[in-house]
């Protein structure tokens, strides 16, 4: 396994709408387990391909709590296929938006269809942080950052700020 390096918006890659995976195999399950990796090294509940340069419909969660045993969840061209008309607010933040959060609002509750680590199709009855983090991820395979949840000059000021961040990173 491997720790990836994860892209900070305003990368390309993260405004691109992601590309089905065909299928399950061995290369999809070894990027889950090495994206599983670096979402626990980067202390995220979530990380979607894109998310790693990889511009597949890959999503990777797991909102355990720190006194619950890992709970990984790992999911390849995972779809809503149901949602709640009930709407919440919640904080969010993301690894490829460091230091940053806001409120945003979104579903209660999802179902979501996907296919796991194995290649099998599975069903997701999701609520609480669980919904909010898939909503999230799948949010990143379709080219969409929680900023742009947000009104455009606070989505604007956050962004100004990543970018005067990886200016100053950038080696002279």
């Amino acid at each position: 396994m491997a720790i990836l390096p994860i892209l900070v918006a305003p990368h390309p890659v993260l405004k691109q709408t992601a590309r089905p995976v065909a299928a399950v195999d061995r290369r999809v399950a070894t990027l889950m387990r090495d994206m599983l990796e670096t979402m626990y090294d980067a202390n995220g509940i979530g990380l979607a391909a894109p998310q790693v340069g990889v511009s597949e419909r890959i999503i990777v969660v797991d909102v355990h709590e720190k006194d619950e045993a890992p709970a990984p969840l790992m999911m390849a061209n995972p779809e809503i296929i149901a949602e709640s008309p009930d709407l919440k607010v919640y904080e969010e933040g993301c690894l490829s938006v460091p230091e940053h959060y806001a409120e945003v609002t979104r579903p209660s509750s999802v179902t979501v269809r996907y296919l796991d680590e194995t290649g099998a199709v599975r069903e997701l009855q999701a609520d609480g942080t669980l919904a909010v983090c898939v909503q999230h991820e799948i949010d990143h395979l379709n080219g969409v950052l929680f900023v742009d949840h947000l009104s455009s000059l606070k989505r604007s000021m956050i962004l100004r700020k990543l970018q005067k961040q990886q200016r100053q990173k950038a080696p002279a």
